[in-house]
């Protein structure tokens, strides 16, 4: 079963929530969470800190990510990884693959027509909302 992640990157104030507008398909067009695939043998958390520094020019020291939760798609024989983490600081974000920029959390991110994820990303920021002292913490 192929593994995937997707990275929720949050501002310090965590007032924002970095997103990318898909150049590709899938979702081509939608907007999205930056992430990509978990590679053999490496480990999830070792793979979503690779995936954010190679697509946002994040680095392991700028922030720390929390294991969300899973997504098993038996269908499709593979899996999401959701990991979540607030900004130490400012940062300079960078990238090739898609288009990246800070959305407000005041948007329906359950709108499948505007992000990607069948809705899964609206789930998401509302089990961050729920927890949202734990990254208040880091």
């Amino acid at each position: 079963m192929q593994g995937y992640n997707v990275l929720m990157v949050y501002s310090k104030d965590m007032n924002q929530l970095l997103m990318c507008k898909r150049l590709k398909d899938p979702y081509k067009g939608l907007s999205n969470l930056v992430g990509g695939k978990i590679e053999s043998g490496e480990s999830g958390i070792d793979a979503a800190y690779r995936e954010l520094h190679e697509e946002t020019n994040i680095s392991r020291e700028q922030i720390t990510l929390h294991h969300l939760m899973d997504f098993k798609y038996y269908f499709q024989d593979c899996y999401v990884e959701v990991y979540a983490g607030r900004l130490k600081g400012d940062v300079e974000i960078s990238g090739d693959e898609n288009e990246l920029y800070w959305s407000d959390l005041n948007r329906d991110f359950f709108d499948m027509t505007l992000f990607a994820g069948e809705g899964n990303i609206g789930h998401m920021i509302e089990q961050v909302k729920m927890s949202k002292n734990r990254f208040l913490e880091d």
